[in-house]
């Protein structure tokens, strides 16, 4: 089985965001970046399902050469190799583009995607790149069983369980439980820096949207604390002040 992970190259969560070109671009001086969490799910189930000679792992990247860290950890996971689209990763639709077009040039049996990247929150990318191969996609997988070309996946819906069968090949957005994040070892990480990293030229896409400007959230206002036995004051406030009662 041919396994493609996507993986996203995202802050920290401890990093300070702040932005520049007035506001139109995020500022990456000083950031940390990390593999997106719900990717490296994704990945430790590729390596989980391809583990014994069942198949191989290729982890995809649309970025430039600042994400190559990120990359070669990937491989230190358990990835076999690893390809880079050498273009800044725009909006989902151009991302999506690239990693369609590659799978479509090499043929793999499964798609893996996190469930949505925890910079920009889109949940988009997984869904496009089914709909550009005219493949089925599930998100926010919870649970996924695979047995010849026979796919189970289970997902969490409002009130209960989702349980839906498809055939390979599929894209996947997985979400927590799917796998355990798996931490690199140290014979991982000796073999990384040897694993074959292409690095791929993007494929021209219309620009079909652009950023106007970013905006951080508003400070939060002051808290005031009020002792517990004076409840008509506490009542008083929320009515006249908050407004919520």
């Amino acid at each position: 089985m041919k396994i493609l992970v996507c993986i996203s190259n995202v802050p920290d969560t401890t990093s300070k965001i702040t932005f520049t070109n007035d506001n139109t671009a995020f500022n990456t001086a000083g950031v940390q970046f990390i593999i997106n969490p719900y990717d490296e799910i994704a990945l430790s189930k590729a390596v989980e399902l391809a583990e014994g000679g069942k198949g191989t792992v290729t982890v995809i990247n649309v970025g430039d050469a600042s994400t190559d860290a990120t990359i070669r950890k990937a491989l230190a996971i358990g990835a076999d190799n690893a390809v880079r689209i050498n273009a800044v990763p725009r909006d989902a639709w151009f991302v999506a583009n690239q990693i369609a077009q590659y799978a479509k040039d090499n043929a793999f049996d499964l798609i893996l995607t996190g469930r949505e990247s925890i910079d920009y929150n889109g949940a988009q990318v997984g869904a496009i790149v089914g709909e550009l191969l005219h493949i089925p996609s599930v998100s926010i997988a919870k649970k996924v069983d695979i047995a010849g070309d026979a796919v189970t996946v289970e997902r969490e819906i409002e009130g209960g369980k989702e349980v839906l069968t498809a055939k390979l090949p599929i894209v996947i957005g997985t979400a927590e439980g799917v796998a355990e994040p798996k931490i690199p070892n140290m014979r991982g990480i000796m073999s990384a820096r040897t694993k074959p990293l292409d690095v791929l030229e993007p494929s021209a896409i219309d620009v079909l949207e652009h950023i106007v400007s970013y905006e951080t959230p508003a400070p939060r206002g002051t808290v005031k604390l009020v002792d517990a036995a004076e409840v008509e004051k506490l009542v008083s406030l929320l009515h006249d002040e908050a407004k919520v009662i």
